[in-house]
Protein backbone atom coordinates (compact mmCIF):
# COMPACT_ATOMS: atom_id res chain seq x y z
CA UNK A 1 0.00 0.00 0.00
CA UNK A 2 1.14 3.56 -0.57
CA UNK A 3 0.44 7.34 0.28
CA UNK A 4 0.70 10.43 -0.81
CA UNK A 5 -0.49 13.91 0.19
CA UNK A 6 -2.72 15.03 -2.73
CA UNK A 7 -3.94 18.25 -1.41
CA UNK A 8 -3.30 21.24 0.82
CA UNK A 9 -5.97 23.11 1.95
CA UNK A 10 -4.70 27.31 1.87
CA UNK A 11 -6.71 29.85 3.40
CA UNK A 12 -7.65 32.93 1.24
CA UNK A 13 -9.75 35.93 1.41
CA UNK A 14 -11.51 35.83 -2.38
CA UNK A 15 -11.52 32.61 -4.63
CA UNK A 16 -11.11 35.14 -7.49
CA UNK A 17 -8.03 37.06 -6.78
CA UNK A 18 -6.34 33.25 -5.41
CA UNK A 19 -7.04 32.15 -8.72
CA UNK A 20 -5.95 35.22 -10.63
CA UNK A 21 -2.36 35.48 -8.40
CA UNK A 22 -2.08 31.37 -8.27
CA UNK A 23 -2.32 31.31 -12.08
CA UNK A 24 -1.52 34.63 -13.78
CA UNK A 25 1.43 35.52 -11.71
CA UNK A 26 2.86 31.78 -10.14
CA UNK A 27 1.64 29.78 -13.42
CA UNK A 28 -0.04 27.22 -11.56
CA UNK A 29 -2.70 25.80 -13.46
CA UNK A 30 -6.24 25.78 -12.51
CA UNK A 31 -7.40 22.35 -12.24
CA UNK A 32 -10.85 22.78 -10.89
CA UNK A 33 -13.12 25.74 -10.22
CA UNK A 34 -16.76 24.04 -9.14
CA UNK A 35 -19.53 25.97 -7.21
CA UNK A 36 -21.03 23.91 -4.26
CA UNK A 37 -23.54 26.26 -3.42
CA UNK A 38 -24.00 28.50 -0.61
CA UNK A 39 -20.87 30.30 -1.77
CA UNK A 40 -18.27 27.89 -1.38
CA UNK A 41 -16.38 26.45 -4.50
CA UNK A 42 -13.81 23.89 -4.88
CA UNK A 43 -11.10 25.82 -6.41
CA UNK A 44 -7.84 23.36 -7.06
CA UNK A 45 -4.41 24.55 -8.75
CA UNK A 46 -0.55 23.08 -9.31
CA UNK A 47 2.17 23.83 -10.91
CA UNK A 48 1.89 22.73 -14.64
CA UNK A 49 3.10 19.05 -15.63
CA UNK A 50 4.11 18.28 -11.98
CA UNK A 51 2.68 14.61 -10.23
CA UNK A 52 2.93 16.42 -6.95
CA UNK A 53 0.18 17.80 -4.33
CA UNK A 54 -2.26 20.51 -5.47
CA UNK A 55 -3.48 23.65 -3.22
CA UNK A 56 -7.45 24.09 -2.38
CA UNK A 57 -7.81 27.71 -2.37
CA UNK A 58 -10.54 27.59 0.75
CA UNK A 59 -11.94 30.58 1.18
CA UNK A 60 -11.64 31.77 5.21
CA UNK A 61 -15.21 31.06 6.99
CA UNK A 62 -15.29 33.05 10.20
CA UNK A 63 -13.08 35.68 12.20
CA UNK A 64 -10.36 32.71 13.42
CA UNK A 65 -9.86 31.28 9.40
CA UNK A 66 -9.77 35.26 8.38
CA UNK A 67 -7.08 35.58 11.23
CA UNK A 68 -4.82 32.52 10.00
CA UNK A 69 -4.68 34.06 6.01
CA UNK A 70 -1.39 34.81 5.22
CA UNK A 71 0.16 33.47 8.07
CA UNK A 72 -0.82 30.04 8.75
CA UNK A 73 2.78 28.85 9.91
CA UNK A 74 3.50 31.73 12.03
CA UNK A 75 5.53 33.06 9.49
CA UNK A 76 7.96 30.68 8.34
CA UNK A 77 8.37 29.21 4.66
CA UNK A 78 5.01 27.33 3.93
CA UNK A 79 5.02 25.77 0.85
CA UNK A 80 7.78 24.48 -1.42
CA UNK A 81 7.69 25.03 -5.01
CA UNK A 82 10.28 22.42 -6.86
CA UNK A 83 11.29 23.68 -10.53
CA UNK A 84 14.07 22.07 -12.25
CA UNK A 85 15.13 25.31 -14.31
CA UNK A 86 15.67 27.64 -11.39
CA UNK A 87 16.82 30.59 -13.27
CA UNK A 88 13.80 30.53 -15.86
CA UNK A 89 11.19 29.75 -13.29
CA UNK A 90 12.68 32.65 -11.59
CA UNK A 91 12.79 34.98 -13.90
CA UNK A 92 8.92 33.87 -15.58
CA UNK A 93 7.88 34.73 -11.98
CA UNK A 94 9.49 37.91 -11.80
CA UNK A 95 8.06 39.22 -14.68
CA UNK A 96 4.42 38.13 -13.87
CA UNK A 97 4.76 40.11 -10.96
CA UNK A 98 5.73 37.82 -8.35
CA UNK A 99 7.20 39.18 -5.11
CA UNK A 100 11.10 37.88 -4.10
CA UNK A 101 12.08 38.95 -0.58
CA UNK A 102 15.73 38.26 -1.57
CA UNK A 103 18.09 37.23 -4.18
CA UNK A 104 18.73 33.81 -5.25
CA UNK A 105 20.77 32.30 -3.34
CA UNK A 106 22.87 28.52 -3.76
CA UNK A 107 23.12 26.45 -0.77
CA UNK A 108 23.99 22.97 0.10
CA UNK A 109 20.81 21.47 -1.15
CA UNK A 110 20.40 23.38 -4.26
CA UNK A 111 19.30 26.76 -5.45
CA UNK A 112 16.26 28.80 -3.55
CA UNK A 113 14.97 32.14 -3.61
CA UNK A 114 11.69 33.24 -0.60
CA UNK A 115 8.94 34.52 -2.57
CA UNK A 116 5.29 35.31 -0.82
CA UNK A 117 1.47 35.26 -2.30
CA UNK A 118 -0.81 37.50 -2.51
CA UNK A 119 -1.41 37.17 1.27
CA UNK A 120 1.84 37.22 2.77
CA UNK A 121 2.12 33.30 3.19
CA UNK A 122 6.29 32.91 2.18
CA UNK A 123 7.39 29.96 -0.23
CA UNK A 124 10.60 28.58 -1.10
CA UNK A 125 11.36 27.97 -5.31
CA UNK A 126 13.65 25.31 -5.10
CA UNK A 127 16.22 23.53 -7.39
CA UNK A 128 17.11 21.09 -5.68
CA UNK A 129 20.82 19.68 -6.35
CA UNK A 130 20.89 16.55 -7.70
Amino acid sequence: MTSSIATIALLVAEYDEAIVFYRDQAGFALLADTDMGGGKRWVLVAPPGGNGARLLLARADGPEQRKAIGNQTGGRVMLFLETDDFSGTHAAMVARGVRFLEAPRHEPYGSVAVFEDLYGNKWDLIEPRS
